[in-house]
C-alpha cells in the first residue's frame, strides 16, 4: 500500500534515483522540496536546467565548465607545462583544495574497464595525447588506486613515454590516522616505495 499520492512517490522515486540517496534520504528531500516556497522550487529547478544547457567539456583539459575553457587552463599564473591526470572533476577538485598544485589537469571522465566494457577510446586519451604536442615537460597520473585506476595509469604511460614527456605516478600510502593492521598489502607497498627522506 502506498503511503504517499502518486506526485509524492514520483518525487521521491526521482530522488532515490540520484547517486548516494537512499530511500529516506529521497523522501527527506522530497518533503523539503514540497515545504520551500514555489518560487524557490522555480528558481532551483531552473537553476539544474540551466547548468545542463550550459555545462559542456573545458577545450583544453575536459574539466566541466560553462565558459569555453576552465578558470584553471584561462589562468596564466599555472604552470602549463606540467599536466595531472585525474579521472573526474572532483578528483580535480579534490586536488585543488590542497592549495599546493600550480599546474593544470586532464579529466578522463572514466577509466578502463573491460569488465565494464569501457576502453581506452571511452575516455578523454586521445585529447591528453594532444596536449602533448604542445610545450609539456611532466604528466602526473592521479588516477585512482583501484585495478580500473591502475590499469589506465599503464595504459597512460606506455603511451606518453615514446613522445619523450616524463611520466610519474603519484604515491599512495598509509592514510592520516589509519590503523597499519587494517590497511592492505597493495598500500602498505606503495606506501613503502612512495617514502621519502626526513
Amino acid at each position: 500500500m502506498d503511503m504517499y499520492s502518486g506526485h509524492i512517490n514520483r518525487l521521491i522515486e526521482e530522488l532515490a534515483a540520484l547517486p548516494g540517496i537512499g530511500n529516506k534520504s529521497a523522501q527527506r528531500l522530497a518533503f523539503h522540496f514540497l515545504n520551500m516556497s514555489e518560487e524557490r522550487v522555480n528558481r532551483f529547478a531552473q537553476t539544474i536546467v540551466d547548468a545542463k544547457r550550459n555545462v559542456r567539456y573545458c577545450k583544453t583539459c575536459c574539466t566541466l565548465t560553462d565558459q569555453e575553457e576552465c578558470p584553471i587552463c584561462a589562468n596564466g599564473n599555472r604552470n602549463h607545462r606540467l599536466i595531472m591526470v585525474v579521472e573526474n572533476t572532483r578528483d580535480l577538485a579534490a586536488y585543488e583544495k590542497t592549495g599546493r598544485f600550480e599546474g593544470v589537469y586532464h579529466v578522463l571522465h572514466g577509466a578502463i574497464s573491460p569488465m565494464l566494457g569501457i576502453g581506452p577510446n571511452d575516455i578523454k586519451l586521445k585529447e591528453l595525447m594532444e596536449r602533448l604536442h604542445g610545450d609539456v615537460d611532466e604528466v602526473i597520473i592521479a588516477t585512482n588506486s583501484s585495478l580500473e585506476g591502475e590499469t589506465t595509469a599503464m595504459y597512460i604511460s606506455k603511451l606518453i613515454k615514446p613522445t619523450g614527456v616524463k611520466v610519474t605516478r603519484i604515491a599512495s600510502g598509509v592514510p592520516v590516522g589509519g590503523d597499519l593492521e587494517y590497511i592492505d598489502e597493495v598500500t602498505l607497498l606503495r606506501a613503502l616505495e612512495g617514502r621519502i627522506e626526513l
